[in-house]
């Protein structure tokens, strides 16, 4: 059983789980890139049930179902869920051991920065992936 556990720089903000991600995806879209500080989002999707945040987190929505968490001190973003579809999907930058990320594809590549190169034969999705109800 593999924990996925993490926090923020400043070690205010904590969170675990040991259930099995529902998937390991990188997003492109320009959201992402904005609220991440970064070229992509690559995040480990959980339900909301499985996972124990602790410290002081802020959020805001960057879409009416979409919010994004950030540590209240140091402003690490650390999650992004849909409360309507009960997931989280946790940011990889925020992991304690970032090697545990194990991606199964990329999507909204049509967004992807044109300098960033993928060449890790995942299957790659122009807009969203193909839905699964989260």
């Amino acid at each position: 059983m593999t924990k996925f556990q993490g926090g923020c720089l400043c070690g205010a903000v904590r969170y675990e789980t040991t259930a099995e991600p529902l998937n390991q995806r990188v997003c492109h879209c320009h959201e992402c890139q904005k609220a991440i500080g970064a070229a992509f989002n690559a995040r480990v999707l959980m339900r909301l049930e499985d996972v124990s945040v602790t410290g002081p987190v802020s959020t805001f929505y960057s879409s009416e179902t979409l919010e994004r968490g950030y540590c209240s001190r140091c402003g690490s973003s650390i999650f992004s869920r849909r409360v309507t579809a009960g997931v989280i999907g946790l940011t990889v930058g925020s992991l304690d051991d970032a090697s545990l990320f194990n991606p199964d594809m990329h999507f909204w590549v049509s967004s992807r920065q044109p300098w960033l190169e993928i060449a890790d034969g995942l299957p790659q999705y122009l807009e969203g992936p193909p839905s699964k109800g989260y």
